[in-house]
This record gives structure tokens, C-alpha cells and sequence, in this order.
């Protein structure tokens, strides 16, 4: 998984059953995903934390498909484009701080006219454990300043699609701050890096072939061999 800067131009960012049901159930009037956001605090000593495996992803989906992303200031993120299965799809990483994540979604979406149903936002997820990942729509922010603020931004619609990127917990509530914004030990990171690169295959066969398999895919993963 590309986890350096070298995906970023100039930049330094490199189920529940009823979960399941709701995306069995939309999939067939599902909108086509036209905007990927990655999640992030901007900065190098935010790079590789724990918080910004969200970007990771995006920067990963835009290296495996020959684009960089590149800042743009009235999208107040590094944006690009990239076709997945023959269809046309904008990335966004925003440059503000997590929780003023809706500003740069918005921005983007409203400029182009992406409703909510057709943007996938990745994030980094507490309650899954590092080496898994899982799609999700709609739901609220659970505690994550990032989706929160989307949340807001878009209208209060939390239509949008999550994938959620398991970071795990560190046990205690008032250690989440701190536990986010550190990077994840070597062996740690390395099931980090592995969901990201499951999810992004994932997110060819969601284009492809659709979200029900997608979820068949991405779920059945797990990195960590001794769970």
C-alpha cells in the first residue's frame, strides 16, 4: 500500500446484518458514487496517524489508477479524477482540520450538484480492529468529528456512504484523542495498510459488479490471522 507522499502532488497525505439489509435494500435505486472523500488532518505530523487512514485510501485509489491529487483552493482540498469500471469519479482529501471536514464536501459536491447518496466518505472507525474495513450507508457520526461535520454541511442528510476503516480502541474514552492522532505501531500498521489495500479493491468491484458484492468481499477480510 502506498502509505508515503508520493500519491499526493506536493502534499504529505500519501456488519452488522442490518447494516447489510440497508445496503441489499438501496442497492437496486442505488445513485452511482460520484465523489470518494478521504478524511484526514492536514500536515506531516498528521501523516501517518491513525486519523488520517482515510486519505490513505484515497491515495492509494489514486495511485493504483494513475492520478495524483492536486490542491484547490476553493474545494479547500487535493482533488482529482479517475475512471473505476468506465465510470467517472472525483477524490477529494480535504486540507481543513477534521472537524471542518463538511466545508471542503460541501464545496464540491454543491459546485458539481453530488447529492449525498452518490459521496462515499472513508474514515478511520474505533469500533472495527485494525486489518478490517466495512461498507455502511446512512447512520449517524458516532463520535467522529469528521463525519459530524459532514453531516452538517450537506444539510443533515447522512445518506452518504461510509467505508470505515478499523483502527480499534484504545480501551478507555479519554484516551481516543490522543490514541487517533499517533501513529500505529510497525506490526499494527501493517494490518492498516492490508485493509486499505482490500478496500480498494473492493471499491472496483463496488463499480463493477456492485455494492452487495463489494460487501460479500470487503467483509469476509480480516488481516489479522489470529482473529
Amino acid at each position: 500500500m502506498c502509505s508515503g507522499k508520493s500519491a499526493v502532488q506536493g502534499g504529505h497525505y500519501r456488519c452488522t446484518s442490518l447494516e447489510y439489509d440497508v445496503i441489499l435494500t438501496a442497492d437496486s435505486a442505488m445513485q452511482p458514487i460520484e465523489l470518494i472523500v478521504g478524511l484526514a488532518n492536514p500536515g506531516p505530523e498528521y501523516a501517518q496517524t491513525r486519523h488520517n487512514a482515510g486519505a490513505w485510501y484515497v491515495a492509494e485509489l489514486a495511485r493504483l489508477h494513475g492520478t495524483q491529487l492536486k490542491e484547490e483552493g476553493k474545494f479547500f482540498g487535493w482533488t482529482g479524477r479517475v475512471r473505476i469500471a468506465g465510470k467517472d469519479v472525483r477524490l477529494l482529501v480535504p486540507a481543513t482540520f477534521m472537524n471542518r471536514s463538511g466545508k471542503s464536501v460541501a464545496a464540491l459536491a454543491n459546485f458539481y450538484q453530488i447529492p449525498p447518496e452518490s459521496i462515499l466518505v472513508a474514515h478511520d472507525e474505533l469500533d472495527l480492529s485494525p486489518g478490517t474495513a466495512r461498507f455502511k450507508q446512512g447512520g449517524g457520526h458516532g463520535g467522529h468529528n469528521g463525519l459530524r461535520d459532514i453531516i452538517s454541511s450537506l444539510g443533515n442528510s447522512k445518506d452518504f456512504f461510509r467505508l470505515r476503516l478499523g483502527i480499534g480502541h484504545p480501551g478507555d474514552k479519554s484516551r481516543v484523542a490522543g490514541f487517533v492522532l499517533t501513529k500505529a505501531p510497525a506490526t499494527e500498521q501493517t494490518l492498516l495498510d492490508a485493509a486499505v489495500d482490500e478496500a480498494v479493491r473492493a471499491t472496483d468491484i463496488l463499480f463493477s459488479d456492485g455494492m452487495p458484492k463489494a460487501m460479500n468481499r470487503l467483509h469476509a477480510f480480516n488481516a489479522d490471522s489470529t482473529k
